[in-house]
């Protein structure tokens, strides 16, 4: 093994000259490579990469917030289902057993402890509620669905993450939320500038950022680190700005501006560049649980990429932030509004839906219904407020001053809400083309059944025989709807329109959904979270501890405006900091606060206060402008600071939570999968339209432009830390895995742009060996290749070495090599 380490040194050498960590190291093509400088198996060292980075891949786990799980999957159930008999509200406690607590469920009771956290099978919970042992069943009169049964295993697996302490499982006092005392929470307080801090050194700061961060330093006796080298700094701003490297004449062309401000230029045209809107459209489409496939039961005929073009478009042109939060939910109903800007309802438009089976009785559906009014509540409250909405929907908040009746005063919005594509022309217009496609519609499916007919007796055949005539019937009448109708093929966006929404019987066995175009309906509470449980109902209305005094009630339809303003009038303060949180987050690596999505009680509190208050105040003075906000953050000194470790600084602070250095970040997927396409020399320009497969191989564009299922992730994207389209993404953590290795060692993609490389070093290098290797670097890197780097690429590149295979192959596998180096795929 100490062989096989030493053989690998040597291949870092050659992979990543620049401070590589073993641990993180990035080994494409490894097999091969390592056959070409040692005589051992390649077999063996990708077993023993695997191993080394096995033990430092990161934990897995239910969640981000494991409490979150607790609180929306587990406690529900424990409340509806076990407390009458296993709590302190019960007349007579069974078995001796109290699940209301965290420490009754630990000591258990008669039968021992209830469960034992990360070991499902033993765990006597997992045991009753699974059913199998006739001895133990519970609850006793009927088995949980197997997806609560799922869920539970899920938690306990993740060691059974819980909240309670104390006697919480008792009812809650009748005096409820807290509201007065909750509104002097830091989170909900109005942003103010503050004084500049006095610090030691004030020549180093350029921005007010920079007072701030610097007080923070003195304070902890750490000191700043120096200002990045020039290559270093146009590549992680163009990076941070477009999501791709600068081209070597950018690079260049920056290096040998000597102007005093040509950092600011920099910054100024990577702000101007259409790349900007597309960089961080994507960023955005995390949040709002992006995808590009409708589930088929859905019948929507619309373009989710209408959504993806119209955040860009909002990006490119510097859309205030809460004019842009306003137009995603009721754009509209908004007065200053067009045609055009429909697509920015997607935020909703695209939300997830789930089957419904109209054949299941009544309460069922309504259960559906009512999950994916807490799925759309949780992401709008995520997303915008930073708060954690849904854990209100079956109780009061735990930790929040958000009560069980702010869940439903927002949740009769989502449910007078509908979901609907529309078009992008005047209704008017649009009706002859609806009625079109309804006639086509059906003429399809009669095709359809047609196709299907056939046999071997001559009955079958004759039967056969007509449909293939009615066929042509039909394709011809088809044709012609399709040729005759103008405007046939014109898009239709995922939007939302107002409508309420009643689920009823339909018979004894049988659910109907009625929606009720133009009207509005108030929730009652669903007590428990039980939809067939109804309490008092609640009129439609912004949550109460962001309102002035009591909670403010929606008046025009479904509310959604009403909620829209009332997100960036009265809870502008939240939702602010929530967005200057996010940004930052982006730039440095790292949010102020480390849970971009719960600025709440279970947050994490800002490492630097004052100045999260002063930037958010500042950024609400400056028009809500994000691309204000970039300059802010990175024209300040914190933002230029080298990545270099410090030990002194490292010891005191090894989290980097005071920034004394910028963090080392390795490139999102997209961007690192658009890198390769750029140094390839065949990345495809063009923006927006309809997404392409991920897995084409001809396919060239953009990352952004590939297809995002819910149901199929591409394996590239699920491989590389991408979010679950499905839910609202908090923010991406980076792992490590041996199947990303893997990934790289196989990937026909990463093969074929390697090849596509060489040819592009063929063409502009013509055969000689040291300009290619200089050109490979600058094309990759951004700068030039070392001598030690130049002698092992000759030593490599040797056509002996590879069994007679030829130097072209030689060269290929030298570029798939540094494709996956860790200087390619991490910026500084």
């Amino acid at each position: 093994m100490h062989r096989m380490a030493k053989v690998c040194h040597q291949i870092t050498g050659l992979l990543t000259p620049r401070e590589v960590s073993w641990r993180t190291l990035r080994i494409p093509m490894l097999a091969k490579i390592t056959t070409t400088l040692v005589n051992i198996s390649a077999g063996l060292v990708v077993i023993f990469l695997v191993l080394a980075h096995a033990s430092g891949a990161e934990p897995t786990g239910i969640s981000q917030d494991g409490d979150d799980f607790f609180e929306k999957r587990i406690r529900p159930i424990l409340a509806d289902r076990c407390y009458k008999c296993h709590s302190a509200q019960a007349e007579k406690l069974k078995g001796g057993l109290r699940l209301d607590t965290r420490e009754a469920l630990l000591r258990g009771g008669e039968s021992g402890p209830a469960l034992v956290p990360g070991k499902v099978n033993e765990s006597l919970l997992i045991r009753a509620i699974r059913y199998k042992d006739e001895h133990l069943q519970m609850p006793p009169k009927e088995k949980l669905a197997d997806t609560v049964v799922a869920d539970f295993e899920q938690w306990i697996r993740s060691g059974a993450p819980d909240p309670r302490s104390g006697n919480v499982g008792q009812p809650p006092s009748k005096a409820g939320v807290n509201f007065v005392e909750g509104r002097k929470f830091w989170s909900f307080q109005p942003p103010k500038t503050h004084s500049l801090p006095p610090v030691t050194r004030a020549t180093w700061p350029q921005r007010r950022i920079d007072w701030f961060v610097l007080a923070k330093l003195d304070e902890g006796g750490l000191s700043t680190s120096h200002r990045a080298d020039s290559r270093t700094l146009i590549r992680r701003a163009t990076f941070d700005l477009t999501g791709l490297p600068p081209t070597p004449e950018e690079l260049e062309a920056f290096l040998h501006d000597a102007s005093a401000n040509a950092y600011e230029h920099l910054i100024e045209r990577l702000l101007a560049s259409p790349r900007y809107g597309e960089r961080w459209t994507r960023f955005w489409l995390d949040r709002a649980r992006y995808t590009d496939a409708i589930s088929d039961f859905e019948g929507s005929r619309a373009a989710p990429w209408l959504y993806r073009d119209w955040v860009m478009k909002a990006f490119q042109q510097d859309m205030p932030y809460d004019e842009f939060v306003k137009r995603q939910l009721a754009t509209d109903l908004m007065p200053e509004t067009s045609l055009e800007e429909m697509p920015a309802l997607g935020f909703l438009g695209l939300s997830p839906t789930y089957w419904k089976e109209l054949k299941l009785q009544r309460s069922l559906i309504q259960t559906v219904v009512a999950e994916e009014w807490e799925e759309r509540m949780d992401a709008v409250g995520r997303t915008f407020l930073g708060l954690t909405l849904a854990c209100a929907r079956c109780h009061d908040h735990k930790f929040d001053p958000i009560s069980q009746e702010d869940y439903y005063a927002l949740a009769g919005v989502l449910a007078s809400t509908r979901l609907t594509d529309r078009p992008l022309v005047p209704e008017k217009e649009f009706e002859p083309v609806r009625r079109a496609r309804q006639e086509a519609a059906g003429l399809e499916e009669e095709l359809s059944k047609l196709r299907q007919k056939g046999g071997n007796d001559k009955a079958a055949e004759k039967a056969a025989d007509e449909a293939k005539a009615k066929i042509g019937e039909l394709e011809n009448r088809l044709r012609s709807i399709k040729t005759e109708t103008p405007g046939f093929d014109q898009l239709l966006a995922n939007a939302v329109g107002e409508a309420a929404l009643y689920v009823l019987d339909d018979g004894p066995t049988r659910t109907k959904l009625d929606y009720r175009p133009g009207e509005a309906r108030d929730l009652p509470v669903h007590l428990r979270g039980n939809p067939a449980n109804e309490g008092r109902v609640i009129p439609r209305g912004f949550i109460e501890v962001l309102s002035p005094n009591s909670r403010k009630q929606f008046q025009k339809g479904s509310g959604r405006l009403e909620l829209a303003e009332a997100i960036v009038n009265e809870g502008g303060p939240l939702s602010a900091r929530v967005i200057v949180n996010r940004i930052w987050e982006q730039h440095f690596g790292r949010g102020l606060v480390d849970t971009p999505s719960n600025f709440g009680e279970r947050g994490s509190r800002p490492t630097h206060p004052e100045l999260l208050d002063d930037l958010t105040a500042r950024f609400m003075q400056s028009g809500w402008s994000l691309k204000w906000l970039h300059r802010e953050i990175m024209l300040s000194a914190a933002y230029q600071q080298s990545s270099a470790f410090l030990p002194g600084n490292h010891q005191a602070d090894p989290e980097n939570r005071l920034l004394w250095r910028m963090n080392r970040r390795r490139l999102e997927v997209e961007a690192w999968r658009d890198a390769i396409l750029a140094a390839a020399g065949n990345l495809d320009s063009r923006q927006g339209g309809a997404p392409r497969d991920l897995g084409d191989a001809s396919n060239t564009r953009r990352t952004i432009y590939g297809m995002v299922s819910r149901t199929r992730l591409n394996d590239m994207l699920r491989l590389y830390d991408f979010p679950d389209p499905s839910i609202h993404g908090e923010q991406r953590i980076a792992t490590t895995t041996p199947t990303q290795q893997l990934f790289v060692l196989n990937s026909d993609f990463i093969q074929r742009q390697a090849v596509e490389l060489f040819h592009r070093l063929k063409r502009e290098c013509g055969t000689d060996r040291h300009s290619r290797v200089q050109q490979a670097h600058q094309w990759l890197f951004g700068r030039s290749a070392t001598h030690q780097e130049i002698a092992w690429a000759n030593d490599f590149i040797k056509p002996e070495r590879l069994g007679g295979d030829g130097e072209d192959h030689a060269w290929q596998l030298y570029l798939h090599a540094l494709f996956g180096s860790n200087e390619f795929m991490f910026i500084d």
